[in-house]
């Protein structure tokens, strides 16, 4: 079910949301409010896809913002989802221009679960500083993008103003890498770690991400190392992993789209699937976690133990 309203204001939209949920009987409970904060140039609709898909694991009310031109007439024009047309949730989707678009705080509040914590997802663009937005000052939980910000120092950014509740879908790409490799380092021959070696392109966020784990977690000298960015978009980025330890070196080498293998000294080789999670499926991951995500944290502060070798 989809209600179109051109030139509104929030206490239509409100109104025009218990309509359609008293309509639609396939409405379910809602866990939370999930605002999205997107740009007119953004790709709304793969945008909108990811949430809905987020959606099937957390029923919310969703909140979309497409923001324009801060300058002429402030105008809103809204529509409201429910039913299949919003996946688990129910959605509205708000295009906002004029003087609204610096107010976004004052449209969304009449139209938030009471009751229900609150997070804002910044698809691409992050702020400044996410706690000191008018939307995060909202939130519980503050989500951004770095892989599609395009600012070549958001990582600076968001270890400067990091605030608790705050977290990026770059961590939450390497859920499953991370496993492994705590899984690896678990398996016979043991040994300490002297020193590790990460290899993948150079503007992907992710593989600095994981190198401020390691170096967090380890203790220890932790290099990055460049390479090419691969032609294919599926391949993971982390493209190899290298431990120095006594018994010998222990590896994780990305073999294909799908595939890692981890070499141990003494064993044979062995290959574990994994491939490169969508954003849909990353937005899921942080929505399981509303608490403050420590281990993010600490590998923020850890980014500036790496060495960086292009």
């Amino acid at each position: 079910m989809i209600i179109t309203l051109p030139d509104t204001d929030s206490r239509e939209v409100a109104a025009s949301l218990l309509e359609a949920r008293e309509q639609n009987s396939r409405t379910t409970g809602r866990v939370l409010t999930l605002i999205v904060a997107a740009n007119l140039n953004d790709n709304v609709d793969a945008i909108i896809s990811a949430a809905r898909g987020a959606s099937h694991e957390h029923p919310a009310r969703v909140l979309v913002f497409i923001t324009g031109e801060t300058s002429g007439k402030a105008q809103l024009d809204a529509e409201v989802r429910v039913g299949g047309d919003a996946g688990a949730s129910e959605m509205v989707i708000m295009r906002v221009s004029g003087e609204l678009a610096g107010h976004l705080e004052s449209v969304v509040t009449p139209l938030l679960l009471p009751d229900t914590p609150i997070v804002t997802w910044w698809p691409t663009e992050a702020p400044e500083n996410p706690s000191a937005h008018p939307l995060g000052r909202l939130s519980q939980r503050r989500i951004t993008n770095a892989q599609r910000d395009g600012g070549e120092d958001i990582l600076d950014r968001l270890r400067a103003a990091y605030t608790p509740g705050d977290s990026d879908m770059m961590w939450s790409r390497i859920t499953a890498w991370r496993g492994i490799v705590a899984s690896s380092l678990d398996q016979h021959p043991h040994g300490a770690v002297e020193s590790a070696t990460l290899v993948g392109p150079p503007e992907d966020p992710s593989v600095d991400i994981a190198a401020g784990w390691l170096a967090d977690r380890l203790g220890v000298e932790i290099i990055r190392e460049d390479c090419e960015p691969a032609e294919d978009p599926t391949l993971f980025p982390i493209r190899s992993l290298r431990f120095n330890r006594a018994p010998g070196p222990l590896k994780v080498d990305v073999i294909d789209h799908r595939t890692v293998q981890v070499t141990l000294p003494g064993r044979p080789e062995s290959l574990v699937a994994m491939s490169v999670r969508s954003d849909s499926e990353c937005l899921s991951e942080e929505l399981r976690h509303l608490d403050p995500d420590t281990a993010y944290a600490q590998a923020l502060r850890a980014l500036n133990r790496v060495t960086h070798r292009s």
